[in-house]
C-alpha cells in the first residue's frame, strides 16, 4: 500500500492561523488540510483529511520527505543571465514555429516574425519564451531533425541575442545541444528524457533546467483510447517520480527539474480534469509545476465543441485556478490576457497577505 499527500483547505492568509496552515511550495498559497489518499492494489482505499497541526504527531515516517517537499521553497529558474523566480505564478509563452501545430502552426512566416512574437510575449509578461519546431497535437508525425532545427534556431538566436529567456521544445538531443548553442537556457521535452537515449546526458552537462512532461504513447498514437489501469493521478504522480529519480540519477539536479502532468498527451477529458482537481498533489514531488493547458481539446468539449479560437475564456480560467493551487508555470498562448489573469489574481493574495491596520 502507498499513501500520497495532497494539499487542500486552502486559506487567504496565514494570520490568525498559527500551527494551523502551512505554506504551499514557499509560494503564495496556504493551506490548512492535508488528504491522505492510500492505494493498494491499483484502488484507492482510504483517504483521510488531516488537519496540518496534526502532520507532527501523525503522519507516517517514511512520509516525512514528502511533507517537508509539498512545504519547501522552490529555488529560482537560472535561465542565462535571468533569474525566474518560483515563489509567484509565471507566464511561459509559446511559439510554434512549425505549419501543423493545433493552436497557431503557420501563423509566423518566417524566423523574424516568429522571433517578434516571441518579443512580444516578453513584453506582454511571459518570463520565458518555449520556441518549438515539431508539433505534438493528437495525431502528429515525427519530424526530421534537420527541418526541426531550420526551424527553432534562427528564432532561438533572435531571441537570445535580444534578452529574452528561451526554453527549446524538442524530444530530440540534437536539437537540444545546438539550441543551447545558440542560446536557449532550458529544456522542454514532452517524453520527459525517454524518446532520446542521450538526452538527459546533454542535460546533465548543460547544467539548465528541464521540463519532464508525462505522456502516454506518442504524439501519432497517444489519442486513441487512452487507459489508465489505476486512478490517472496517482499513475501519472508515480511515472513523474520515476522520471524525476532517473533524471537524478544522470546528474540533473532536482531543483532543476520541472514537472508537467501533461494534460492532453494520452488523456481522456475524464482524465484532464481529475488531473487538474488535484494540481497540488504533485508539489510533493520537490519540483516546480508546469501546466501546458492552453487552447487544449477538451475545453472545446467543455463548451459545445468550441473551436480552437474560442477557447480563450476557458485557458484564462485555468491559469488562475491551478495558480490557487500553487502551479508556478503557465505555458500559455495568449499572454496578454493570461497576464491580467495572473495580475488580477496576484492583486487578491496581495491584498490578503496584507494585514488589517
Amino acid at each position: 500500500m502507498k499513501t500520497y499527500l495532497r494539499p487542500t483547505g486552502f486559506v487567504d492568509a496565514p494570520f490568525g492561523h498559527d500551527g494551523r496552515v502551512a505554506r504551499l511550495a514557499g509560494g503564495l498559497c496556504w493551506f490548512g488540510l492535508v488528504e491522505l489518499i492510500r492505494e493498494d492494489g491499483g484502488r484507492i482505499v482510504g483517504s483521510e483529511l488531516l488537519p496540518v497541526q496534526e502532520v507532527e504527531a501523525r503522519l507516517p515516517a517514511e512520509l516525512a520527505g514528502t511533507w517537508a517537499r509539498l512545504t519547501a521553497l522552490r529555488a529560482p529558474l537560472a535561465l542565462g543571465e535571468r533569474v525566474v523566480r518560483l515563489d509567484q505564478p509565471q507566464l511561459v509563452g509559446i511559439v510554434n514555429a512549425t505549419s501543423d501545430s493545433f493552436s497557431d502552426g503557420g501563423s509566423y512566416g518566417t524566423a523574424e516574425a516568429a522571433a517578434d512574437a516571441g518579443f512580444a510575449m516578453g513584453a506582454a509578461g511571459a518570463a520565458i519564451v518555449d520556441v518549438g519546431g515539431e508539433s505534438t497535437r493528437p495525431g502528429a508525425a515525427e519530424v526530421w531533425e534537420g527541418d526541426e532545427l531550420e526551424r527553432v534556431l534562427p528564432v532561438v538566436d533572435q531571441l537570445a541575442r535580444g534578452g529574452t529567456a528561451v526554453s527549446v521544445d524538442t524530444r530530440k538531443a540534437g536539437v537540444m545541444e545546438a539550441a543551447l548553442r545558440s542560446g536557449a537556457s532550458m529544456i522542454n521535452d514532452v517524453s520527459a528524457l525517454t524518446w532520446d537515449e542521450r538526452a538527459a546526458a546533454v542535460v546533465a552537462r548543460a547544467g539548465c533546467p528541464v521540463v519532464l512532461m508525462h505522456h502516454q504513447g506518442t504524439p501519432e498514437t497517444m489519442q486513441r483510447e487512452p487507459r489508465y489501469e489505476r486512478p490517472v493521478t496517482l499513475s501519472v504522480y508515480d511515472w513523474l517520480e520515476e522520471r524525476v529519480r532517473a533524471a537524478e540519477e544522470a546528474g540533473i539536479a532536482r531543483e532543476r527539474i520541472v514537472v508537467d502532468p501533461g494534460i492532453g498527451f494520452g488523456k481522456t477529458v475524464g482524465h484532464n480534469l481529475e488531473l487538474l482537481n488535484h494540481l497540488s498533489l504533485f508539489h510533493g514531488l520537490g519540483c516546480a509545476v508546469m501546466l501546458g493547458a492552453s487552447r487544449k481539446r477538451f475545453i472545446g468539449a467543455l463548451d459545445k465543441e468550441a473551436a480552437v479560437d474560442r477557447r480563450l475564456g476557458g485557458s484564462v480560467a485555468l491559469t488562475a485556478s491551478t495558480a490557487a493551487q500553487g502551479v508556478q508555470l503557465h505555458r500559455v498562448h495568449d499572454v496578454v490576457e493570461n497576464a491580467q489573469a495572473l495580475r488580477v489574481w496576484r492583486g487578491l493574495r496581495d491584498r490578503a497577505l496584507t494585514p488589517a491596520s
